[in-house]
């Protein structure tokens, strides 16, 4: 009987160890097949990796004055050109942009089309393909707000941040409050166009919040009050604040720490697979 135990477990270790390994593999394949069909459509890459970037550009050059230096403001905006301070915006842009018009769509396109279902008679689980596309908006996110500080400081020689790791952590942040979000919506759209409809109607005004039309200092104090309790109107702020002055936005990095432990958690809850 221990003998025939022994031979047992012998035999079932290498197996144990094989489905591991090829289950390692198998994600890695997902993801980087996932990575290049993003890459074949022209409207996510565009709006996904290079809006943040268009938009800034845009806005130096289409907008006058926007390249000018700001003289009739208080520190710490006086010195600065009114392009520099939309800096924040494209960022916030960059998250916003993936988390509810990308993310959420291609979520339920996995769900309308049975995706998720057919994935779990395979090795290769259902949360596979979950964890491989948070992964690649993630990067997708990082790539595009690093591209439009690139792009943004070699035309318009913008000022570094004041304090980086504020920046950064504000940002990072504002990804995790922001997909939370888009998580939410994508944890119960039955249909692509479903999540592609919320998406949009929560896009636009936290855009408007954020400082998409009245960035940094011309922002009336309403809409800044109100758009400090919105993770991306928070995240803004706190990087505003990061890149421009001093101190750290307790606040706001508060807000978006709240609305991702509400929302993440919400977003597994609900999430349905078919």
């Amino acid at each position: 009987m221990t003998t025939q135990t022994a031979t047992r477990t012998q035999v079932a270790g290498p197996r144990r160890r094989k489905v591991a390994g090829t289950g390692w593999h198998g994600l890695r394949t997902l993801t980087l097949t996932e990575a290049r069909l993003l890459l074949r459509d022209p409207g996510t890459v565009f709006f996904a990796l290079l809006f943040p970037t268009v938009l800034l550009v845009g806005v130096g050059f289409a907008i006058p004055g926007m390249r000018e230096v700001i003289t009739d403001a208080p520190p710490p905006w006086g010195g600065l050109t009114a392009v520099a301070v939309y800096v924040p915006v494209a960022l916030a842009t960059a998250v916003a942009t993936v988390a509810l018009t990308t993310m959420p769509v291609y979520f339920a396109t996995f769900r309308e089309k049975g995706v998720l279902r057919r994935l779990s008679t395979t090795p290769m689980r259902p949360q596979g393909l979950v964890g491989a596309h948070l992964f690649i908006n993630l990067v997708t996110v990082c790539v595009a707000a690093l591209l439009a500080v690139l792009v943004g400081s070699l035309v318009f020689d913008l000022a570094a941040p004041a304090n980086p790791a504020v920046v950064g952590g504000s940002f990072l942040l504002g990804i995790l409050s922001m997909f939370s979000l888009g998580m939410l919506i994508a944890s119960r759209a039955g249909k692509a166009s479903t999540a592609s409809a919320i998406g949009m109607t929560l896009y636009f005004p936290m855009l408007f919040l954020a400082g998409m039309w009245t960035p940094g200092p011309i922002m009336p104090e309403v809409l800044r009050t109100i758009g400090g309790y919105t993770p991306l109107g928070a995240a803004t702020q706190a990087m505003t604040t990061g890149w421009f002055e001093d101190g750290v936005p307790l606040s706001q990095l508060v807000v978006m720490a709240v609305w991702t432990v509400v929302l993440l958690p919400l977003a597994v809850k609900l999430f349905r697979w078919s």
